[in-house]
């Protein structure tokens, strides 16, 4: 059994993880952080990890930007195994989760969905084959109209994975609108769809001569990311000191 503190468990994804661990035997959040208290849970909640009486194996965050700081400080002091969730954070914060790796267990997604994981993994290597076979790689997400940026990570993430497996370094193309010019060979188009109440899509076409293959995720609704975190939380906890990412989770799933 996997005993979990919920960091940020009040928060719209704190409360889907604490819902999904009631219903897996394999872990059990033991305490909850948050500084927001208009939420019964059955367990413990501090306002502040330092507060924290309870004995865990791993952090699942999914708070705030703001409270990264004294998370990273907390799992680094106490040796705590940490699953990173939060999004938003700055440079500095990331150098130092970084650094933070050398001492304790820390594992960071792009995408916390293992469908997304499995599908980049996908993509490296139809990109490897297809792309110096001539073929366009193009990319369309599509989310919510309350999302504020354009692409999505997720959409950077699954190009930067294609992108790495190649010996060219590809250009991402955002806009076309601007410049009337053929396709160059070395690109890769992101293009953003923002409307309704799309939970998040993610189509990838690899377009050659007289052939079309593309390859899509669709999420129907954030569970998702919280059922990545869970498999992340059990594969993180008493694992040496380390940097770790949803990859490593999915090749432990095949093994």
């Amino acid at each position: 059994m996997t005993r979990a503190i919920m960091h940020g468990c009040n928060g719209k994804m704190g409360q889907v993880i604490t819902g999904l661990c009631k219903e897996d035997p394999d872990i059990e959040i033991v305490a909850g952080i948050d500084v927001s208290n208009h939420i019964k849970n059955e367990y413990p909640v501090y306002q502040s990890l330092w507060d924290c009486k309870e004995e865990a194996d791993v952090i699942i965050d999914f708070a705030s930007a703001q409270a990264a700081d004294v998370l990273i400080d907390y799992s680094v002091q106490k040796e705590i195994p940490v699953v990173i969730c939060t999004t938003g954070l700055s440079e500095e914060q990331i150098e130092r989760i970084e650094a933070a790796a050398q001492k304790t267990a820390v594992l960071r997604s792009a995408n916390m969905s293992m469908g997304i994981n499995i599908l980049m993994d996908l993509l490296k290597k139809a990109a490897k084959v297809l792309a110096p076979a001539g073929f366009d790689m193009e990319i369309v997400e599509k989310h919510h109209n309350q999302k504020v940026d354009a692409p999505s990570g997720t959409a950077l993430a699954l190009a930067d994975a294609m992108n790495n497996a190649l010996e060219e370094n590809y250009e991402y193309k955002y806009d076309r609108s601007q410049e009337r010019k053929k396709r160059e060979k070395y690109e890769i188009g992101i293009q953003a769809v923002r409307g309704g109440n799309i939970v998040g899509e993610h189509e990838v076409i690899f377009a050659g001569t007289d052939e079309v293959i593309e390859f899509k995720h669709t999420a129907y609704s954030k569970a998702i990311f919280g059922k990545g975190a869970i498999e992340a939380a059990k594969f993180l906890a008493g694992k040496p000191a380390g940097f770790y990412d949803m990859s490593d989770v999915i090749q432990s799933a095949d093994r």
